[in-house]
């Protein structure tokens, strides 16, 4: 426990009163900050000093529940009676030799009070909280599901077969050689990360690259992990994929991915889903596509003609009389599944088909019908003159 942390005056550190409000406190912080940075002050130690208490004086102040805590301290121990009290306080309890530490110490011994409260407030202390690993969030996992049209139309329940990162089976994610006892990351004091200069008056938490985040380190790394405290797990999950899905598209099932650590949530698993083509149908949207084949005399003289429907019945499609090639019908609520629980329309687009052979009697139809010249002025608009 950092317990001569509690016997700073940070407000002042900063050059601001216990009234400031936190863009006051983020303002003075950066002025301080660029004025003592490192990089701007070489081989200057006083400022590298400096530097430091500051950037520790916004580290709790900058955060308002940090600050809190803090201000509750102050407030517990403003009597300055207590070795290395407050600066400015009066001597109203403890007496000489009155040592705050030995007060921490005694109270964390003892389960909460003072030291749950500097616990909280200062994290990386060797107190009691710092003793257990915190809680990590699993990782998320990719994975990929072809279907069929249908399937995506209607909707699949599917199964996957998944290797994904785990907690390693032998040391269960300590890390450390089973039966071993660790202790606390000197590098990070126990926190779990540690403060990086992104140079200027910036700076951010980063993972303590010694104990990855987890607060201890054992002196003997497990032998199956080599210390990483993962291994995989090879497991078999029933996905279901929702009704109008799209070719390319990522579903996210929550909890489904790796698993937590220390207690931790697991992560998520993301399916992208490929689609495969029909052989009649195709997509626009929330809309089907689908090609009608229809013969000359139906476009011309109209017919009623029955068509497909992606895992329905077949619907009678009207066709009147003089139906142009590429005309598009629509059949509504024969398409795909929207997310409000509605579907999409069916479009059917005639494809008039010339008869590649013609028979005595068809040939003779088809002379008496250019003889009538009914199309005698088909071209007629192409030769007028702009």
């Amino acid at each position: 426990m950092r317990a001569d942390w509690a016997t700073k005056d940070f407000y002042a550190e900063l050059g601001v009163t216990d009234k400031a409000t936190q863009a006051e406190i983020k303002k003075a912080y950066r002025k301080l900050a660029r004025a003592n940075h490192p990089d701007s002050n070489p081989g200057d130690s006083a400022k590298h000093e400096k530097f430091k208490a500051v950037a520790e004086a916004y580290d709790v102040l900058g955060d308002e529940e940090k600050r809190k805590k803090y201000n509750e301290v102050r407030s517990l121990y403003s009597g300055g009676g207590f070795r290395g009290g407050f600066p400015g306080g009066t001597t109203t309890g403890g007496g000489p030799g009155f040592d705050l530490g030995d007060l921490i110490r005694e109270r964390s011994a003892g389960g909460g009070g003072f030291g749950d409260l500097f616990g909280d407030l200062f994290g990386g202390g060797r107190g009691r909280q710092q003793s257990r690993a915190r809680p990590t969030r699993g990782a998320d996992v990719e994975s990929t599901a072809t279907i069929s049209f249908t399937d995506a139309m209607d909707g699949v329940t599917i199964s996957l077969r998944l290797t994904s990162d785990a907690p390693c089976p032998d040391c269960h994610g300590t890390g450390g050689k089973p039966g071993t006892t660790p202790h606390i990351c000197p590098e990070c004091e126990g926190a779990g990360f540690v403060v990086s200069s992104m140079g200027g008056a910036f700076s951010i938490n980063e993972t303590c690259p010694r104990c990855g985040g987890r607060q201890l380190v054992y002196d003997e790394a497990c032998p199956t992990c080599h210390g990483s405290g993962r291994g995989s797990s090879a497991r078999s999950i029933q996905a279901r994929i929702p009704a109008g899905v799209k070719d390319g598209q990522r579903i996210r099932l929550r909890g489904k991915g790796g698993a937590g650590e220390n207690g931790g949530a697991p992560g998520d698993l993301f399916v992208t889903v490929k689609v495969s083509p029909h052989r009649l149908f195709a997509r626009n949207g929330d809309n089907l596509t689908l090609d009608v084949p229809v013969s000359f005399d139906e476009a011309a003289l109209g017919a009623e003609i029955k068509i497909p429907t992606l895992g329905g019945s077949p619907v009678t499609l009207k066709v009147p009389a003089g139906t142009p090639n590429g005309r598009t019908f629509r059949v509504r609520g024969k398409g795909m599944a929207k997310p409000d629980g509605t579907r999409g329309d069916l479009l059917a687009t005639v494809q008039v088909q010339v008869p590649a052979r013609l028979n005595d009697a068809a040939r003779e139809a088809i002379a008496a019908y250019r003889a009538a010249g009914v199309d005698s002025t088909l071209r007629a608009n192409l030769f007028e003159k702009s």
